[in-house]
């Protein structure tokens, strides 16, 4: 269905991809994950020809559509691609955003485009939204209606050009569950996302860009399990950290725990868990501070690391100064947040050097 032979991208002197080589095959669901500016949006681009590649080949279907001979708008009307920002039609309600391309491209009677449209928008749970117009939408609502006009065209293959980056993390789930719906119906699809998850669970094969190529394909379980190479390791593993510091004692707490919450929804961490992470930071944070010491230099780091094997979380807290540990035999049982981190943790340790404390305790 896809194949890139040799395939090069720059912008001046900017190298963007060289000689990548991909393969999807029909029926399949390929999810393509990288860090930012690895070249994942350009690459789709590049596939759907909207960037023209310096060189090598790119085919759709058998057909090598940089051939200067080959009618590309042919080619991508059975090729779907949905972008990051939508990309609706202002000026059109609903019905005529998804109509339009039917009937004005493909010739399609007006009665039956409109019928198969509200067909798409029950797929997507918009129906009552056909007459609205893209701003009267949430975000969410916009990209599903995204969703249903590359549909219309009756495509082969969609482009998802990290299709949840614009919107907020309470849309994201009902844009992903349409997607999840069409992977299941064996529709060919590629996937650049960030959401991890999501990835490991509807994708057949998942390609990590970096280093200008596909450093490293796979399976999602090979890749978000068992990945070979070291740069997807360090890729992989970082996903699933969340790093926080504070600098200053009047540091933003609500804000801070509102990040931590929506790290822990990310991977489907239990609400109980969430409250225990934030409880035993919150503690040690006041404990290591010191109540009445704000004239003292604050400088707090910790990273939150979860462990899907293990199903443990780890939260390592590290804090400059002299050696304090709140652990210790002094007056233990006289603070109350000790105790309840030590009743939370399933193990804690201690340790010091050059001037810095480290916490690690396991959840």
């Amino acid at each position: 269905m896809i194949q890139t032979v040799n395939l090069c991208k720059s912008f001046g002197d900017l190298i963007i991809f060289k000689d990548l080589n991909i393969t999807v095959q029909k029926g399949e669901c390929v999810a393509v994950i990288g860090p930012s500016g690895a070249g994942k949006s350009v690459l789709f681009r590049t596939i759907a020809m909207l960037e023209k590649p310096d060189s090598g080949q790119v085919f759709i279907n058998g057909t090598d559509i940089t051939q200067k001979d080959v009618n590309i708008n042919k080619v991508r009307e059975k090729l779907g691609m949905v972008y990051q920002g939508f990309h609706l039609f202002s000026h059109l309600n609903v019905l005529d955003n998804i109509t339009l391309a039917p009937v004005k491209v493909s010739g399609m009677n007006k009665t039956e485009a409109r019928k198969k449209a509200m067909e798409l928008l029950s797929m997507v749970g918009l129906t009552e939204k056909a007459t609205s117009y893209p701003h009267q939408l949430s975000g969410g609502q916009q990209q599903r209606v995204a969703i249903a006009r590359s549909l219309a065209m009756d495509p082969d293959i969609i482009l998802f050009d990290e299709p949840t980056s614009a919107l907020d993390p309470s849309m994201t789930g009902e844009v992903l569950a349409i997607i999840r719906k069409l992977a299941r119906s064996g529709l060919t699809m590629m996937i650049s996302t960030h959401e991890m998850r999501f990835a490991q669970d509807v994708a057949s094969r998942v390609f990590y860009i970096d280093e200008k190529s596909v450093y490293e394909q796979g399976t999602a379980q090979e890749i978000f399990q068992n990945p070979q190479r070291e740069k997807t390791r360090m890729f992989i593993r970082k996903l699933k950290v969340f790093s926080y510091s504070i600098t200053s004692h009047g540091f933003d707490m609500v804000a801070m725990n509102v990040q931590i919450e929506l790290f822990c929804q990310k991977y489907n961490i239990e609400s109980k868990k969430i409250n225990h992470i934030q409880l035993v930071l919150e503690e040690l944070i006041l404990e290591v501070s010191g109540e009445g010491e704000s004239n003292r230099q604050l400088k707090i780091d910790y990273t939150i690391e979860h462990s899907e094997e293990r199903g443990e979380i780890l939260i390592s807290f590290n804090y400059e100064g002299d050696f304090f540990n709140p652990f210790g035999s002094e007056g233990e049982g006289d603070h109350l947040g000790i105790v309840l981190i030590t009743g939370i943790a399933k193990n804690f340790d201690h340790a010091y050097k050059d001037g810095q404390n480290t916490i690690n305790i396991n959840i």
